[in-house]
């Protein structure tokens, strides 16, 4: 990933509503709203990876909860409108409700910059799917309930698999795995995360093989390693429950590097 810190960073959360400072009524109307959706990105000077894959996402979500489309202009306006002109890093929350009959309404949360997970993690598995889990929605106790317990447990993240056995996606993250000179995504119903997009986008660009398949937890042990994506960037994977994995596979170590090379989009 780019450095941290390219230049001032918030010092102080800050809320915005359609590009105005949120509202008591409008906050509250967000936390009532389960059924709405967001996106998350890191910004650093004041630009974003992937920005086409989240404004994406964002209007696919919108048609189908909503009946109605959402400008990608409008949605980057209003980032823009909410770092002003003193933040160029931040982290970025982008949540799209309907408070009561109303038009939709765009909040966009800023906060100091995250920081990229650098130590390889370790995941519990938990028998569990997160409903309509091509959307990114704002209902995520389960996910957050299922981390909980596996940071508890000792571990890093929970890995959730359906009743079939199929691995899907982490809590808040998508999951690959090496094997030989390709990558296998995990075949199941999980969100297609923007960093997940962006790495595919880089592998294609760097003629490296990958692809969807079913995977299940007793297939993990034959794979040459694995990894995990998020908007804070990309993190080997050094155990699942009690099978460990090799973290110094040299297909992961281009994976990391395509992502850290992978060029910033204006917001």
């Amino acid at each position: 990933m780019e450095p941290l810190s390219r230049g001032r960073s918030t010092t102080e959360p800050r809320l915005e509503c359609d590009g105005e400072t949120a509202t008591l009524e409008q906050i509250w109307a967000l936390d009532l709203s389960a059924f709405g959706h967001f996106t998350a990105m890191q910004v650093r000077g004041r630009r974003t990876l992937g920005i086409d894959f989240h404004l994406a996402r964002l209007e696919a979500a919108t048609r189908e909860l909503f009946d109605t489309g959402l400008d990608g202009e409008r949605v980057r306006a209003h980032i823009r409108h909410a770092l002003a002109d003193d933040v160029e890093d931040a982290s970025v929350r982008v949540n799209v409700f309907r408070p009561g009959a109303a038009q939709v309404s765009v909040m966009v949360g800023v906060r100091p910059p995250a920081p990229t997970p650098t130590d390889p993690q370790s995941l519990q598995t938990v028998e569990y799917l997160r409903p309509s889990a091509h959307i990114k929605h704002a209902a995520g106790f389960g996910q957050g309930y299922f981390a909980g317990l596996a940071q508890a447990n000792g571990f890093d993240e929970a890995l959730f698999f359906g009743p079939d056995g199929r691995i899907a996606e982490g809590s808040i993250t998508n999951i690959g795995f090496v094997s030989g000179d390709a990558i296998v995504w995990p075949e199941a119903p999980s969100l297609h995360g923007v960093m997940m997009q962006v790495l595919q986008r880089e592998l294609e660009r760097a003629h490296i093989s990958w692809r969807y398949e079913p995977v299940r937890i007793e297939d993990v042990a034959a794979f040459d390693g694995a990894f995990v994506t998020n908007s804070r960037g990309f993190a080997s994977v050094a155990r699942i429950d009690e099978i460990e994995l090799p973290t110094d596979v040299a297909l992961s170590r281009t994976a990391r590097q395509l992502v850290a090379a992978a060029p910033y989009d204006e917001i």
